[in-house]
């Protein structure tokens, strides 16, 4: 067969279009690999988008002292039936399959054809037809498989796009079951000791999260989410937000269905990219938050407080805008506005941006001014400076870490008071190595009551944590996890003078490990430890067990 097949490459420069007719074989790949969706088989259609040359001059990989520039150039100006990539170059070194040389093959008798209808058939002599029609006999079952695998893409091609949920729109899907349970002697009591048992039953409980992602320049992204879920906040039994799981449902709604979510982001140059949060905004998730392995509620970190600092849970569930400069590049600049709604999307006597009443709408209520500084300088260690300036209008109980931390951190000043506090967050990933990851965040909070009873009043609040990832542990894909710190905690201020509240650091103590059954299911059986809740060394330990599976669609 090879003998064979250099004799007749001698005979004739159509065999050689056929050989290195490499405009048509991407064609012949794309037929190789089972197409399952729309996308796909826009990908294959883009991939053929050859540009016919006429001058073999025009392939910038090519030069007249390769071997085979005569036969190439041959066949760019005699028949015509070259086609290079869309970036100019010919790839004459790529390896040729049976099929693509059919591809090739049958791509140069069409031109032949061609050439022979227009009345110019003194081009293609009685030879090359001669052997034309062999290497068409030779490979006539190629070619036949190949013409039914085209139609078998066309037909299916027809069929996705007729059945296709939207030509701009994709579903993407998260639903977590959750079994879990809080055990401990007394429940936490913020000063004194405690004296309510902590009686908790094991619960089975769920969260659905279906997002619909839409895309109108292929650049931008438009999202809305639906959520359904009844895992309550344990914090009612617990007696602290220090025990709450990262993937509870603050307002429950005994899995009716609701739109949470609804944001657009956008390039507004190669260097600017834009967010606009309709409802229920979270910088957590327009801005990095340097702990990559454990940042998602439905595959991350089982507790709240291990995610992410408590800094990015300023502005929460509200509207406003995020701009990000340099997104991409090594050292990027974020900046934020968002007016926070205080009832968590609760439309009724909801307090926020929707809200025209005083001490409302998207810049009279409750508002954060937010900032970061990224540094990306390479894989192994990502830092990041933040800042974030918060007005609370006092239109309900304050809530300055949006419950993740003590009672008193959150609400140091009591209900219906006008707060303003400063946040200041340094944050950084080290990745040691593909497989080890050490990540950690510390914050300093300092908060003023404008009106109230403490009107004047200051609190200081810090906060630090640093979270442990080994990847593949005990398998591809698994992750062994352990977080460690002390949650926001009021340490000094004018509001310490006189109450014993936050005497003692509480310490938070987790480990996970997230076992990957396969690309869309997860289980992560995990143990949270509480040491001294409520910052109160008089209450006892609690713990929160829980297995978590995940399933992604």
């Amino acid at each position: 067969m090879t003998k064979r097949f250099w004799n007749l490459f001698k005979v004739s420069p159509v065999v050689v279009a056929a050989t290195f007719f490499v405009a048509n074989s991407a064609l012949a790949a794309e037929v190789n690999k089972q197409v399952t969706n729309v996308a796909d088989l826009s990908e294959a259609q883009e991939s053929n988008n050859m540009s016919q040359v006429t001058s073999v001059s025009q392939f910038s990989d090519v030069q007249p002292t390769d071997w085979a520039f005569q036969a190439l150039q041959s066949l760019v100006e005699r028949y015509g039936c070259i086609a290079g990539y869309p970036n100019g170059t010919y790839r004459g070194n790529r390896a040729l399959t049976r099929y693509e040389f059919a591809a090739g093959l049958n791509a140069c008798l069409d031109r032949v054809n061609e050439l022979i209808a227009t009345a110019t058939a003194d081009l293609v002599t009685k030879q090359d037809l001669a052997t034309l029609q062999r290497l068409q006999e030779e490979y006539s079952a190629e070619l036949a498989t190949l013409r039914g695998r085209v139609d078998g893409l066309e037909a299916r091609t027809s069929e996705l796009e007729a059945n296709q949920f939207s030509t701009t729109t994709k579903l993407v899907g998260e639903a977590i079951f959750n079994v879990s349970d809080a055990f401990g002697d007394r429940a936490a009591a913020q000063v004194g000791n405690p004296t309510r048992n902590l009686d908790s039953n094991t619960v089975f409980s769920d969260r659905v999260r279906l997002n619909l992602y839409s895309s109108f320049t292929g650049t931008d992204r438009l999202q809305i989410r639906l959520q359904a879920g009844n895992i309550l906040p344990n914090n009612t039994i617990t007696g602290t937000n220090e025990t709450r799981l990262g993937f509870d449902v603050g307002a429950p709604n005994n899995n009716s269905v609701i739109i949470d979510k609804i944001n657009y982001a956008f390039n507004f140059s190669n260097a600017v990219r834009v967010k606009v949060d309709v409802s229920n905004s979270e910088l957590y998730e327009n801005v990095e938050v340097f702990n990559p392995d454990f940042r998602s509620s439905g595959t991350g970190a089982i507790s709240r407080y291990g995610r992410f600092s408590p800094i990015y849970r300023q502005g929460q569930n509200g509207a406003g805008l995020t701009v990000t400069l340099n997104p991409n590049g090594p050292i990027s600049l974020t900046g934020a506005y968002l007016a926070e709604n205080t009832n968590n999307g609760n439309v009724v006597n909801a307090f926020g941006p929707n809200n025209p009443g005083p001490n409302n709408g998207l810049f009279n209520g409750d508002n954060t001014i937010f900032g970061q500084l990224s540094f990306k300088l390479n894989k192994a260690f990502n830092i990041g400076l933040t800042y974030a300036r918060t007005y609370q209008a006092g239109n309900a109980n304050n809530n300055l870490f949006q419950s993740t931390g003590s009672i008193f951190a959150n609400n140091p000043f009591g209900a219906a008071t006008r707060t303003e506090s400063n946040n200041y967050g340094l944050e950084g990933t080290f990745q040691f190595s593909s497989k080890f990851a050490l990540s950690g965040w510390g914050g300093y909070t300092t908060a003023d009551a404008i009106t109230g009873a403490n009107a004047g009043r200051d609190a200081d609040i810090w906060y630090w944590a640093g979270s442990l990832a080994l990847r593949d542990f005990g398998g591809k894909g698994n992750v062994l996890g352990i977080v460690f710190g002390q949650p926001p905690r009021v340490t000094g201020g004018s509001i310490k003078t006189g109450n014993n509240f936050d005497s003692n650091p509480s310490y938070h103590l987790e480990g996970l490990y997230k076992f990957k059954v396969s690309d869309n299911i997860q289980v992560t059986p995990g143990l949270l430890v509480i040491f001294n809740p409520e910052n109160n060394d008089a209450n006892d330990t609690e713990y929160v067990g829980t297995l978590r599976t995940t399933f992604s669609f």
